[in-house]
């Protein structure tokens, strides 16, 4: 009568070992993610003019600018979410090596040497993305939107920009993250490839698909104006470009001989 005993507990203690290690790890990835917010939060002024640069220097004279709040709490809350943003970004690289960690020992040794890679140029890719958003895209739709201010005619009113700076830096952190994931797109593509689940050939032939695809995405992305979606479909379409060149060599690789997968000790 122990048998059955002795097959539930070999059957559910990896399991249950399992848990207990993804419980470790999502831990340290959130204790890592709440002191990296703490600490942005005494930095949330810098971060700030950090992120209003571009809107202040499209100004003719950002000294007679401002932006405004129009509820007791909404300043604080703003930068409770500007902290929590630049949070995220200081813990990545904690996260991306508990997910490491957590998913190293059920890899092969070449798996693992596959899926390092992934976890620098990754976060790289985000970061070109995001970069690409705040020194190219911000300036010329910024300088766009203000020149719809118009001064006073005939005894009218003049239309002037005063931004609430919950909404502009929920505009600004919402492209950032846009352009950051939307460079993850050589990645996944890589990645299907490795699987089987994506060939070269079908991505090439899929070329005038796959521009109306990026066009709608860029379009759900980024806020309604031509401006921001063309500068988010452009590098995007490179980046298909490019995946369909990468995802050719990773299929050459595999038609290579290899040796046998062996787990690694």
């Amino acid at each position: 009568m122990s048998e059955p005993e002795d097959i539930s507990t070999f059957s559910k203690s990896p399991i249950i070992e399992h848990l207990i290690e993804l419980k470790k790890r999502l831990t340290v990835c959130v204790i890592s993610i709440i002191v990296a917010t703490g600490v942005s939060y005494f930095f949330a002024d810098h971060i700030y003019n950090f992120l209003v640069h571009p809107l202040a220097q499209s100004f003719s004279d950002p000294s007679q600018r401002r932006l405004i709040y129009t509820s007791l709490t909404e300043a604080f809350v703003t930068y409770l979410k500007l902290s929590l943003f630049a949070g995220f970004f200081l813990s990545f690289p904690i996260i991306a090596s508990q997910i490491y960690i957590f998913l190293a020992p059920g890899l092969y040794k070449n798996e693992k040497q596959v899926l390092l890679p992934y976890l620098v140029i990754s976060p790289l890719l985000f970061l070109t993305g995001a970069a690409l958003a705040y020194y190219f895209v911000f300036p010329v739709a910024w300088q766009f939107f203000i020149g719809f201010e118009t001064p006073a005619v005939d005894g009218g009113l003049s239309i002037q920009l005063e931004a609430k700076v919950s909404d502009y830096l929920s505009l600004v952190m919402q492209l950032l993250i846009a352009f950051g994931l939307a460079f993850q797109l050589p990645v996944i593509l890589t990645l299907l490839t490795r699987a089987g689940m994506v060939q070269s050939a079908t991505l090439a032939k899929g070329r005038k698909y796959a521009v109306v695809i990026l066009l709608v995405i860029a379009a759900i992305l980024t806020p309604p104006d031509v401006i921001s979606q063309i500068g988010l479909f452009i590098p995007l379409y490179l980046l298909y470009e490019c995946s369909i060149f990468l995802c050719a060599r990773i299929e050459r690789r595999k038609e290579a001989p290899t040796n046998e997968l062996t787990p690694s000790a």
